[in-house]
């Protein structure tokens, strides 16, 4: 029997509504927790968001700050080494790739931007190393513009309502900024990253206590708790 049957219509704003208060209790994501605490630049979030790639949350923030306390802009990241920034990233994931495209990055932005990264997605996109997912999450937050950053958690809860239908998250940011209202692009984030990390999980999703099962179409959801 088709599970759609029993659902209520899907309504974006109620769902959103919802999920706010039920993931009070939890971290917030790391890169919106990180402005919270005052790292807030639009160079701090984007060096930030490539630590974050492939390094979970509960690791990425602390090395965030490890390195910014350091080298808050990039006119002083660009006067440490590549290896003095390894040495401070070390515990991320590709900390060696990773240390050598902050400081080209921190260089660039020095040379042909006066020390100060613009908020602009041409040049945040034109930097090795950065993809829409940090670019978008880095003019989000920094700048306040309104873009769709879509990482695994987006991808996979969104597709699970049935609210879009797309393979990869590439595709479902195309799909969300055809169906989302743009009100909610930069929220759409913050809530679902905690949202994916404690109730709608990768596997055996928390479906029980879900504040939105009545409208969620569980789409490849065979097992639950």
């Amino acid at each position: 029997m088709n599970v759609s049957s029993f659902k209520q219509p899907f309504d974006i704003d109620l769902v959103l509504r919802r999920i706010r208060e039920a993931v009070g209790p939890f971290p917030k994501a790391a890169m919106f927790e990180l402005a919270d605490l005052g790292y807030g630049a639009p160079f701090e979030q984007l060096i930030a968001c490539i630590i974050s790639i492939r390094t979970r949350d509960e690791e990425s923030l602390p090395i965030a700050r490890r390195l910014l306390d350091v080298a808050r802009t990039p006119a002083a990241m660009a006067q440490l080494t590549a290896d003095e920034i390894d040495q401070l990233i070390t515990p991320s994931t590709f900390h060696e790739r990773k240390a050598a495209q902050i400081l080209a990055i921190a260089q660039q932005i020095v040379g042909q931007h006066g020390g100060e990264l613009p908020c602009d997605e041409e040049v945040l996109l034109s930097f090795s190393g950065v993809g829409v997912k940090c670019a978008h999450l880095a003019l989000a937050i920094a700048c306040g513009q309104p873009w769709i950053s879509v990482d695994i958690h987006v991808h996979r809860v969104t597709n699970r309502w049935g609210y879009v239908e797309a393979s990869t998250p590439e595709r479902t940011m195309l799909e969300l900024e055809k169906t989302l209202p743009r009100a909610h692009w930069i929220e759409i984030n913050r809530l679902l990253v905690p949202f994916g990390k404690h109730i709608c999980t990768g596997t055996l999703p928390r479906c029980s206590s879900c504040p939105v099962l009545d409208m969620c179409r569980q789409v490849g959801v065979e097992r639950h708790r």
